[in-house]
């Protein structure tokens, strides 16, 4: 009996996650709208707002960019020693440069950004806007006639695009300097060669990709923890259900995943 009422269960239960799996989407997908609207708006830059978004921004960017950027530098020397010599050790040391390059500046860097970003500043603001929710912060914005979406929500979005993109565009550099002083050293002799190989790798098509990759990775690390954090309910005297955090960092590593994918294609198939 108890495996027929678990058979006849089992339908429910795909209709109703199939059923909290598109609201989640169709969640995110209107609060992105409804933020890119915002964030283009005049009106969402008021005093208030710009002295929260200025906050946010240096708190989400300042305390982690400097470690960010040694840890940049430290894995880009490893990574450039580890693949030049293997390139020696196989006559190709010609394509080793190029090699660091696209593995190291076009792909590990934006994405290591990006999820270092999310762990250090959106996913805990996330969860502060989930204790505001719970505590009834947000009820009391809107009794008093402020938006709980632009006084609160939109400055946490846009700091953490702000601290991905820049912590993105700063490693890139940094990486970029450490592979040519892996290969050359402290000597210009490599200059001509370098950006002749600079130039060969980043063409229109990629430096286009390359930013565009950036900037959505940006905004699925900002948005998504935010969307979680409004939206979704939880158990009396707790910010979230457990299962609501894990789901909200599946559907953020999905989209990033697929970000990836896109562009991997967009560089390497077309």
């Amino acid at each position: 009996m108890d495996a027929l009422n678990a058979t006849l269960r089992q339908p429910a239960r795909l209709a109703f996650t199939a059923r909290r799996w598109g609201l989640a989407w169709a969640r995110i997908l209107y609060l992105g709208a409804v933020v890119l609207v915002l964030m283009f708006s005049p009106s969402s830059y008021s005093r208030g707002t710009r002295w929260r978004l200025a906050r946010h921004m240096y708190h989400d960017t300042a305390p982690i960019l400097l470690g960010f950027t040694l840890l940049a530098a430290l894995l880009s020397l490893v990574i450039t020693r580890i693949v030049v010599v293997t390139a020696e050790s196989y006559g190709l040391t010609r394509y080793a440069l190029e090699m660091v390059i696209r593995v190291l500046v076009l792909e590990l860097i934006p994405l290591t950004a990006a999820l270092f970003v999310a762990m250090r500043a959106t996913i805990p603001n996330g969860t502060q806007l989930a204790l505001m929710r719970e505590s009834g912060h947000l009820d009391a914005l809107r009794a008093r006639g402020a938006d709980p979406v632009r006084m609160e929500l939109l400055p946490r979005v846009v700091a953490g695009m702000y601290a991905s993109v820049t912590l993105a565009a700063l490693s890139c550099v940094v990486a970029l300097v450490m592979a040519y002083l892996g290969v050359y050293g402290l000597t210009p002799a490599g200059l001509p060669g370098y950006t002749r190989m600079f130039g060969h790798v980043f063409t229109p098509q990629i430096t286009l990709v390359f930013a565009l990759r950036t900037l959505f990775f940006s905004m699925a690390i900002a948005l998504i923890p935010m969307a979680s954090g409004l939206y979704e309910t939880g158990r009396p005297g707790r910010a979230q259900q457990p299962d609501s955090e894990i789901g909200g960092l599946a559907r953020m590593f999905a989209v990033l995943l697929l970000i990836e994918v896109v562009s991997l294609m967009s560089n390497y198939y077309y």
